[in-house]
């Protein structure tokens, strides 16, 4: 990647292009951006267990750092449910109560993944996009949604809770239940309605911005406060003041360990919502770049004194749906923000928490996706297992341990899917010289003398015994004795050490059975790899083919010559 990552960033190059009539569309967009990002980023806050203010400084400059860097047109970046519950979830622990060295904890946090994010974009690493699997982001989605949906009934009721944890917040909230404020739960619920109907019929309208404004309007009107009715308090006014903060050494230390989980998570999830509106709008998105940005975002978030922020697909859809032109749209977004944080916050401070809940259970329920399990439960039952054990690993363990419990898992059916990969017996397609699948494909034609074997896998360290039982197992298992064996190797798209030797010794095998081994279908590694090793003793070159058919030939004309002598 250059280091010119600026200077060549898509908004750079549509500026020096840019047509007058784009921008009312980016001035639209962003301020319909805005609009939805602004109470959500003081809901974010909560979650993450910072104070609204800070929601806000985190969607000023970091999201004016990624506009200028990023590939994509259309991401907009910030707070989003999945990293803010992991901030919280890391942080309070290490803050032991301390609001002050909180803040400082999740700073420095955000600065260590940006960090990490940063130099992983320049080295190339932007691919382990692709080691998150589906399996995975559905079962991590779910447990954060779940989590987040019972970790803010309290507020929704109006019960102060000491649990974060989910199941003893669940046991917490039920001996708790008669504690219930019923304005704070009216309000709430009546939030929560607001978001359903207006996304109902308004699907493009702000609609956070419209359900907590009219709560707020209702509290206010019925006198909430007296009630009970717990609000978000005074909020400064002001932009943020950069600098670095103070954590020290060894707390440093654990946090960077945290940041490698975080940065994972915060980059899948950045990635998949802006491939998914690249995919819309027919543009392509540099994973590396996108890394990079995201990193500088994180950066620039810490640099605030905020938190670790992502792509937001609510926010990237509003944008998309007003049909913004470029990431400009984003950088009036930010600059709206701004003059929010510097000169309205006044009218914040009467926000209702319950309110506040209620968009964060509506966001979380967004998230749940039960269809998803559905859908790999019909194609793999590995896979919906591994999803499910996602969920509740988040939900029992906790999120970081949760994701890493069940990466360790998938990591561990990759394994084992390597180990013990498919194989089959191929045969003819009648009137043709195609082989393919005996098991999908009865009808294909056979030679009671000859079978051909395809190992649908690598054959490598850990699979090569497994390897050659299996072709032993298959001859034994012929309805007649063989004499000839034909290996596809399409299939076997690498080859180490030990795999060469299972190879040789399967091919002494035979031979001691009167059996003759051919290779079909060779890779072209194949050819250095018998040049190179002991296999040149044991495969001679004409004993190896391009085609099975070539093979099959091959073993007719050794026939022929057999019986005419």
């Amino acid at each position: 990647m250059k280091l010119s990552l600026a200077i060549s960033s898509p908004l750079i190059s549509d500026l020096r292009n840019y047509k007058p009539d784009w921008l009312s569309k980016d001035l639209i967009a962003g301020l319909s951006v805005a609009a939805v990002q602004i109470p959500t980023a003081i809901a974010y806050a909560q979650l993450a267990g910072m104070p609204p203010e800070i929601g806000l400084y985190a969607s000023i400059l970091p999201v004016i750092v990624f506009a200028l860097l990023s590939s994509s047109r259309q991401l907009v970046v910030g707070p989003d449910a999945a990293t803010c519950t992991m901030v919280a979830s890391l942080v309070a622990p290490l803050a032991a109560g301390d609001s002050v060295r909180y803040i400082a904890l999740s700073s420095a946090l955000s600065l260590a993944s940006g960090l990490i994010m940063v130099i992983g974009g320049f080295a190339g690493m932007g691919f382990i996009v692709n080691f998150f699997a589906r399996p995975i982001l559905i079962g991590f989605l779910n447990g954060i949604a779940a989590s987040i949906i019972v970790g803010q009934m309290g507020k929704l009721l109006g019960i102060s809770l000491s649990k974060s944890d989910f199941i003893p917040c669940i046991i917490e909230l039920a001996s708790s239940i008669g504690q219930t404020n019923i304005m704070a739960l009216a309000i709430g619920l009546g939030t929560f309605l607001l978001l359903v109907i207006v996304n109902r019929l308004a699907p493009k309208a702000p609609s956070a911005l419209i359900a907590i404004a009219l709560a707020t309007v209702a509290l206010v009107m019925l006198g909430g406060e007296a009630l009970g009715v717990k609000l978000v308090g005074a909020v400064p006014a002001g932009l943020p003041h950069l600098g670095l903060p103070t954590i020290g050494y060894h707390a440093g230390q654990g946090l960077f360990v945290s940041a490698l989980g975080l940065v994972i998570v915060s980059f899948t999830s950045g990635m998949l919502t802006a491939r998914s509106f690249a995919a819309r709008s027919h543009t392509a998105i540099d994973a590396n770049r996108e890394m990079s940005a995201l990193g500088a975002a994180n950066l620039a978030s810490g640099l605030c004194g905020a938190f670790v922020i992502t792509g937001a697909d609510s926010r990237t859809a509003v944008n998309a749906a007003c049909n913004n032109k470029t990431q400009l749209a984003s950088i009036f977004a930010a600059l709206a923000t701004a003059a929010v944080a510097a000169f309205f916050t006044q009218p914040l401070a009467y926000v209702p928490l319950t309110a506040l809940a209620a968009v964060l259970i509506y966001s979380a329920a967004k998230l749940l996706d039960f269809s998803s399990y559905r859908e790999l439960k019909n194609i793999d039952i590995l896979e919906f297992n591994l999803s499910i054990l996602t969920t509740i690993g988040v939900l029992a363990l906790g999120v970081l341990p949760g994701v890493a419990f069940a990466i360790a898992l998938a990591v561990t059916i990759i394994l084992m899917r390597i180990y013990k990969p498919e194989d089959t017996l191929l045969g003819a397609i009648p009137g043709s010289d195609v082989f393919t699948d005996l098991t999908a494909n009865p009808d294909n034609q056979t030679r009671p003398n000859i079978i051909i074997w395809r190992f649908d896998g690598p054959l490598v360290f850990f699979n090569a015994d497994f390897f050659k039982m299996r072709a032993l197992q298959v001859i034994e298992e012929a309805k007649t004795p063989s004499r000839w064996f034909i290996l596809s190797l399409e299939s076997i798209s690498q080859m180490d050490s030990t795999g060469i030797k299972a190879l040789a010794e399967l091919h002494d095998e035979l031979t001691a059975k009167g059996i003759k081994l051919l290779l079909a279908r060779p890779k072209l590694y194949m050819r250095r790899l018998r040049d190179g090793s002991q296999l040149k003793e044991h495969i001679t070159p004409d004993t190896v083919f391009s085609s099975i058919h070539l093979a099959v030939s091959f073993i007719e004309d050794q026939e022929k010559a057999a019986t005419s002598d």
